[in-house]
């Protein structure tokens, strides 16, 4: 397979695992809420807990992303297997229209 094919499969693969952990966080997170939690709190602070566990949920996914992702670099050389994404490589080639 090419690079940019390698680029493309690991794009939809990271996407569809952050989309995994985002579902499970929340699912995790709801369980722990409504068993622990709103049984506790007054029904006043009780409204807060969703929106408190949908920003949770993405946080958690995205630090666990983060983990993941790091690991997976220390481990792969990502410039030989995957076409960068941006290509921000200055070359000496550039010419000005003054």
């Amino acid at each position: 397979m090419s690079k940019k094919t390698n680029t493309l499969l690991f794009i939809l693969g990271a996407t569809v695992f952050n989309l995994l952990i985002t579902m499970v966080s929340l699912v995790t997170l709801m369980i722990v809420y409504f068993k622990l939690i709103a049984p506790v709190l007054p029904e006043s602070a009780a409204a807060w807990g969703m929106p408190v566990i949908f920003v949770g949920a993405i946080g958690l996914s995205f630090l666990v992303y983060k983990i993941v992702l790091k690991q997976i670099t220390k481990r792969v050389d990502m410039e030989k297997y995957f076409d960068p994404i941006f290509n921000f490589r200055r070359t000496g080639n550039i010419k000005r229209l003054d």
